[in-house]
């Protein structure tokens, strides 16, 4: 009998190398995946439908969040975004894990939800890193910059709200310490009596 999946919230603010992070996780270890979500804005190039996002219509959308699809969702810059319920669901029934990349507003909401759920956040070594990080990109003025690190700092005050906190300081080591969390959480007496229900019972036999 395969244990039920446990569902996690990755947050982190922008810089702080979450999408690094959970890509390299999801490389190590295959029983973890991670959810696309619904959204109504348009396609970019090279991505793909059911891959990057659902993509879906606003009216689409607007039935889906009537209808209660979601565990989560926002509007960001007048484009929604949502986590399908069913999905989630559906993962987790097949024993795998699963990582919502939401924002702590996201992670608030899925907490009233799904209160099983374990959050992690992701914080940058300090300031200063993550805006050498943010201008590394090459890809912003320096007063969306300015933007991106005061609203960082507004984000990370909400730390405390999470259950786990790795900073990535060294890859490699934050890798290290975020695998661990999920290895960990499947060692749980609860999630090992699942997995292990025929070798527990084989071992107390008479």
């Amino acid at each position: 009998m395969n244990a039920s999946g446990q569902l996690y919230i990755v947050s982190a603010p922008s810089g702080a190398g979450k999408t690094s992070l959970v890509a390299a996780l999801l490389e190590r270890d295959r029983s973890i995946c991670v959810s696309v979500s619904h959204t109504t804005r348009p396609m970019r190039p090279g991505e793909q439908d059911g891959v990057n996002y659902h993509f879906v219509s606003r009216e689409q959308f607007l039935e889906m969040a009537g209808q209660g699809a979601f565990l989560e969702h926002a509007e960001v810059f007048g484009n929604f975004y949502g986590t399908s319920e069913a999905w989630v669901n559906e993962a987790l029934a097949q024993g795998r894990d699963v990582i919502l990349e939401i924002d702590w507003q996201g992670a608030q909401q899925v907490r009233r939800l799904r209160p099983d759920a374990l959050s992690i956040f992701i914080l940058p070594p300090s300031v200063e890193e993550l805006e050498r990080r943010l201008r590394g990109r090459a890809q912003d003025s320096d007063e969306v910059i300015r933007r991106r690190l005061s609203e960082a700092r507004a984000e990370m005050s909400h730390y405390p709200e999470f259950d786990f906190v790795v900073v990535n300081d060294q890859f490699e080591d934050a890798l290290a310490d975020l695998m661990a969390i999920f290895r960990g959480q499947r060692l749980t007496l609860a999630r090992q009596e699942q997995a292990q229900a025929e070798r527990l019972a084989a071992l107390l036999a008479p």
